[in-house]
């Protein structure tokens, strides 16, 4: 197995600079971007043609070095201005980096580009956190609340941007459910009533889910 390192300089090779040099200035006819992250990238082109072209390229190009695409995460789409009224009276999506990335319209009205938690990513983050509380339930009060504590900032601080507060939300709301239910099962008497739950809470106050950055805030020279 390739080093995630290795893997990267390889890819800049095989994928970005290609893109510089033989995509965006001599395949295009419209402008063109990439934006990549280990093997996970989107390309941006201004017009249709442009990246279809591109799609059947790239193909070619991957299998020049024993590489192929994903195809199920693989897809083109009409996104941005324009691209309200998709496939299906529905805007495209994409998802990237954990996020599904849509074309919806902002508290101005007007239609931008925004953020919400993947629901692939959101369902195996509850996953991971079941596994840990179900190994963990037995954990001293003190400990247990403050690797929860860490584990929602830790969530906040990647998936609390601007529009995915519903996104955050779900996970808290999942969170307390499942701490109740798995410290409910440290004994056969299931003694942990909601009342009990909720003094759990008072002593023990976990983060509340909060938009930690603002990706439209006015810059300020």
């Amino acid at each position: 197995m390739i080093s995630p390192i290795l893997a990267n300089i390889y890819l800049h090779y095989v994928l970005d600079l290609w893109f510089d040099v033989y995509v965006k200035q001599q395949m295009c006819k419209g402008k063109a971007e990439i934006v990549r992250f280990a093997d996970d990238f989107v390309c941006c082109f201004e017009r249709e043609d442009d990246a279809k072209l591109f799609y059947a390229k790239l193909r070619q190009r991957l299998r020049k070095f024993n590489l192929s695409i994903a195809e199920e995460k693989t897809k083109i789409i009409r996104f941005g201005r324009g691209s309200e009224n998709g496939s299906n009276g529905k805007p495209g999506t994409f998802d990237f980096l954990g996020f599904r990335h849509y074309w919806g319209k902002g508290r101005n009205g007007k239609h931008r580009l925004k953020r919400k938690t993947s629901p692939k990513k959101l369902q195996m983050r509850i996953k991971e956190f079941t596994a840990w509380i179900r190994k963990n339930r037995h954990m001293p009060e003190q400990e247990l609340v403050e690797s929860i504590r860490r584990k929602l900032r830790g969530h906040y601080q990647y998936y609390g941007v601007s529009d995915n507060f519903d996104g955050i939300r779900a996970y808290f709301r999942e969170v307390l459910y499942l701490t109740r239910k798995w410290r409910n099962r440290r004994s056969q008497k299931r003694s942990f009533t909601i009342e009990k739950f909720n003094l759990f809470l008072e002593r023990n106050p976990l983060p509340e889910p909060k938009i930690m950055v603002n990706l439209y805030a006015s810059k300020r020279l």
